[in-house]
């Protein structure tokens, strides 16, 4: 207990990075780790900086999150669990997509984990603090393929860091951990939909993408989270089941970005399910903004949140999407499903207004009258194969009478027939219009 006061003591100095050493000592203790940048000063807009922290042998269950954090200085925070980090020492590292041009020798280049990658947490826009329900937490560290937790920030803007302000930051993530297992204990996990892809200018563009859930373990929303930047107008997700679409979550992404309460409660996700995912953009600008990860670009993210009541996690951490032009629900839903989609799915909550995809739509709308010409095709030629069967029949009194006999039987000699009356015939029978 004295190392834990100790180091606890000498973090809120600001003078150690609190490792591994920070964790309950006792089964029953409940401790908030803190898991914070230790002072950096970045000097380049758009940089990310990762920072390692060594799990206990011993199983440790993270309960809640703590987030001490500026949505002025900090534009997102990131937690992942690794079996091995970017970095193997303690100091921060430059972890993000802006790493192969930065040319400052400030930090250390890699990627966020070298192994064993997923993500645990999520913060942006002043997001407050997240506790976990009854009986659910994230199982790290012991046995688990996570070793390491690694924070992420994003410092889109240095303003504070560089002359002549010079000011350092600790943002950062508190942990409430302990090592007693929940007695009913359901392991967290968090899965993500997002895309690529890009917004022309000046117009409103659905960024979409789907997945077919194949894993057989059962999955438990609780919570659901958006990320977008600031063209993002609504984020939402959902679970299709036999072709029936149900909210899991919808938010716009310029509200807190905290994680929510999903829309319904109790709801499940097993094999056979689509998990869906759509981010309604606007782009007023009059240049074209593309998915990356600086300030200028945007984001397409949907994040869940579940537990399961078994071991195992699902081997599906994410569902990826090329986005528009290339990718949207009409390559990868049926019409069918498409056809239940939700008419809110674009409808910002607590107003009215349909935001609206016009390409999105318009193909929507060719897709319907291209099967209308085809049914209408279909019909057209059933038809006309029937009135010139029918004139064929009247005037072969033999045939008529043969088939009146036997029938459709296949050696019926109206089946024999090699002429224009079989063919006729079978091509009616064979001709199917789709309801």
């Amino acid at each position: 207990m004295k190392s834990v006061v100790w180091c606890l003591a000498l973090y809120w100095c600001g003078m150690l990075w609190c490792h591994a050493t920070a964790v309950p000592t006792t089964a029953t203790e409940t401790i908030t780790v803190p898991l914070r940048m230790p002072q950096v000063q970045p000097q380049t807009a758009d940089t990310y900086l990762c920072r390692s922290l060594k799990m206990n042998e011993t199983l440790t269950y993270i309960k809640g999150f703590v987030p001490h954090a500026n949505k002025d200085v900090a534009h997102h925070i990131l937690i992942y669990g690794c079996s091995e980090p970017g970095q193997s020492n303690e100091k921060p590292w430059n972890c993000g997509e802006m790493l192969a041009s930065e040319k400052s020798s400030q930090y250390k280049s890699g990627p966020i984990c070298m192994d064993g990658s997923q993500i645990i947490y999520a913060w942006a826009m002043d997001a407050p603090k997240l506790d976990l329900p009854k009986d659910v937490a994230f199982e790290v560290g012991g046995e688990t393929q996570i070793k390491y937790l690694v924070i992420q920030v994003h410092y889109k803007s240095v303003v504070n860091f560089i002359p002549p302000k010079n000011k350092t930051d600790s943002s950062g993530i508190d942990l409430v951990t302990t090592t007693q297992k929940p007695s009913n204990f359901k392991r967290a996990g968090v899965l993500i939909l997002g895309t690529g892809g890009e917004i022309a200018p000046q117009s409103t563009v659905y960024m979409e993408a789907a997945c077919s859930f194949t894993d057989k373990v059962e999955m438990h929303p609780f919570a659901f989270r958006t990320h977008a930047h600031v063209h993002g107008a609504v984020i939402s997700g959902y679970r299709i089941r036999h072709g029936k679409w149900t909210e899991i979550g919808r938010k716009s992404p310029q509200k807190p970005q905290m994680f929510y309460d999903v829309t319904h409660p109790g709801m499940t996700v097993k094999k056979g399910d689509i998990l869906a995912a759509r981010c309604t953009m606007v782009n007023k600008e009059k240049r074209t903004v593309e998915v990356g990860a600086t300030q200028h670009d945007e984001m397409c993210n949907f994040y869940i949140m579940y537990y399961v009541t078994g071991n195992k996690l699902p081997k599906r951490q994410g569902c990826w999407s090329g986005g528009p032009p290339i990718s949207s629900w009409h390559d990868k839903l049926s019409r069918h499903i498409l056809n239940g989609m939700p008419q809110t799915s674009s409808i910002i909550p607590g107003t009215n207004r349909f935001l609206t995809d016009v390409k999105w739509m318009r193909k929507m709308h060719r897709d319907f009258i291209h099967r209308m010409l085809s049914k209408t095709n279909i019909i057209k030629e059933k038809y006309q194969a029937l009135v010139e069967l029918l004139k064929l029949l009247e005037s072969h009194e033999t045939l008529l009478e043969n088939f009146a006999k036997n029938g459709l039987e296949d050696d019926a000699p109206i089946y024999n027939n090699e002429g224009r009356l079989g063919n006729l015939f079978k091509h009616y029978l064979q001709s199917d219009v789709d309801d």
